[in-house]
């Protein structure tokens, strides 16, 4: 069998954003997550992280996972407000998260 042709193994996206929860404390972010999101409003992106000058909104998916609209109206107006940095991260994306978080 090819190396090439032997695809990595799926994440699920609780296991991703447990990757990502680890990279934060890492490069000592301070992280939020919610929990449930029951009674928050709809789309508000999976996390958020703070050190100090720079403030990060991310939407986490599976490498198939689909923003929804709900979502998108979320990451557009935080994008619109000065010095948020505003994502939608994958596990395929894992190399650049580093990068961004280090």
């Amino acid at each position: 069998m090819r190396l090439s042709s032997v695809k990595a193994p799926a994440i699920s996206e609780k296991d991703f954003e447990a990757q990502v929860k680890d990279l934060a404390k890492i490069f000592q972010w301070k992280y939020y997550h919610t929990w449930r999101s029951f009674h928050s409003p709809a789309g508000f992106p999976d996390c958020v992280m703070v050190r100090p000058r720079r403030t990060i909104f991310a939407e986490l998916k599976s490498e198939k996972g689909i923003v929804s609209p709900k979502q998108q109206e979320w990451l557009d107006i935080l994008a619109q407000c000065p010095g948020n940095e505003v994502f939608v991260w994958r596990p395929g994306d894992f190399e650049g998260i580093v990068e961004i978080l280090k």
